[in-house]
């Protein structure tokens, strides 16, 4: 029997421009974006389409998309027919979990080159009718926004997930004001990575109806004037989350090409070590601190060894939480911005903040970094990468 490989290592990597609800990307399917970066990582990878083994791609808001969505993003990719494909629901932390099952493979020689990523159109979501197989003999029957049911829903608790959001910053403590801060600063930092072109480094434009797509579209799509007099979205009256200071509704895609050590390419980064973590669904804000001190117990670092970190804000409360939990210079996280700035395309939200923390680490020439993500039920994803330096 062979040894595990002891690490895997990331070839690859690239993302799509984040779309707004509605905005540019609309019309362009879940596996069409999808095929975009994979092609893009593969291109950046070097390394040749026919030695891939596998794709792995998240994928949440399925009803509509089609049959085995990854297999579609795979074959509109140019991936020959024999590289198999597996579509993962993980809610928002599916395109990190198609990572993390990636290195997996790799290390235990299952496969040897993954392509893995997450890819999502929530503008595309459906409204959807139930019981209908058996008929309606009298009266109105309701639509069911899909969005929402299947993606931002939490399924124990029977309530949007910005309600458990709500009710961790009144127990906590977090007011208003700190939250509009918080994204405020989010906002600049994503807008001045975006004039300053930082993020075409990682981004593969996109052509739709026509039109080449290469910036992220939300950004610049609100005024930032009003963000301290728009309303709460959960909780009517007296809540601190509104729609500036969450994450948005977004269409995106980002993808990586992953393999063993390989003297033929040259890699970007190598995988130190994955961690999940699981609480009761309520506690999901929070969790991503617990998988992050998992992470980093597996690596057998501590917080100051990390230069970077990638935290996906869910809603700005909840990085905000996970910053004060674990003694966060907040000055390492997030540094260009995160999903309240940019967008959460929730099945490809994982994938893209590896992405951006990758190329992140490379600009500065920094070496460590920790991508984490929470997820609808509780949970929480972490990842660790050590740039390869040269």
């Amino acid at each position: 029997m062979q040894p595990i490989e002891e690490y895997s290592y990331i070839y690859g990597a690239a993302r799509v421009p984040i779309g707004k609800f509605n905005g540019a990307l609309a019309s362009a399917s879940a596996p069409e974006l999808g095929a975009a970066a994979i092609a893009e990582a593969l291109k950046r990878s070097g390394v040749p389409k026919e030695e891939i083994s596998e794709a792995i791609m998240g994928n949440v808001l399925s009803a509509g998309v089609g049959q085995a969505p990854a297999r579609q993003a795979a074959i509109k990719s140019g991936l020959p027919y024999s590289v198999g494909a597996t579509t993962v629901n993980k809610v928002c932390g599916s395109g990190l979990k198609a990572v993390m099952l990636a290195d997996n493979a790799i290390r235990l020689r299952e496969s040897r080159f993954v392509v893995a990523g997450g890819m999502e159109n929530m503008s595309q979501a459906p409204y959807l009718q139930t019981g209908l197989r058996k008929g309606v003999k009298l009266g109105n029957k309701e639509m069911i926004d899909g969005l929402i049911l299947d993606g931002l829903w939490d399924s124990f608790l029977n309530c949007h997930m910005g309600e458990i959001a709500e009710t961790m910053a009144r127990e906590r403590g977090y007011s208003r004001e700190a939250q509009d801060r918080f994204a405020l600063e989010s906002y600049r930092r994503a807008r001045a990575a975006q004039d300053e072109c930082v993020f075409s480094k990682e981004i593969a434009g996109v052509t739709v109806e026509g039109k080449l797509v290469e910036k992220d579209e939300q950004p610049y799509s609100g005024d930032l004037e009003k963000l301290a007099k728009l309303p709460p979205a959960f909780v009517k009256p007296g809540g601190t989350i509104t729609a500036g200071n969450a994450s948005k509704i977004n269409d995106g895609a980002a993808a990586l090409v992953l393999g063993p050590h390989d003297a033929r390419f040259k890699p970007l980064a190598r995988v130190t070590a994955q961690a999940v973590n699981s609480q009761k669904p309520g506690e999901f804000p929070i969790a991503p601190a617990g998988a992050i001190q998992k992470l980093l117990k597996k690596w057998r670092v501590g917080t100051a060894d990390i230069d970077l970190f990638e935290i996906n804000e869910a809603f700005a409360v909840t990085t905000m939480a996970v910053i004060d939990i674990l003694g966060l210079d907040p000055g390492k996280v997030n540094v260009n911005g995160g999903a309240v700035a940019l967008g959460h395309p929730i099945g490809a939200s994982g994938a893209r903040i590896l992405v951006t923390l990758l190329y992140a680490l490379r600009a500065r020439n920094l070496r460590n970094g920790v991508a984490a993500i929470c997820l609808g039920g509780g949970e929480a994803l972490a990842l660790g990468v050590e740039m390869i330096q040269g």
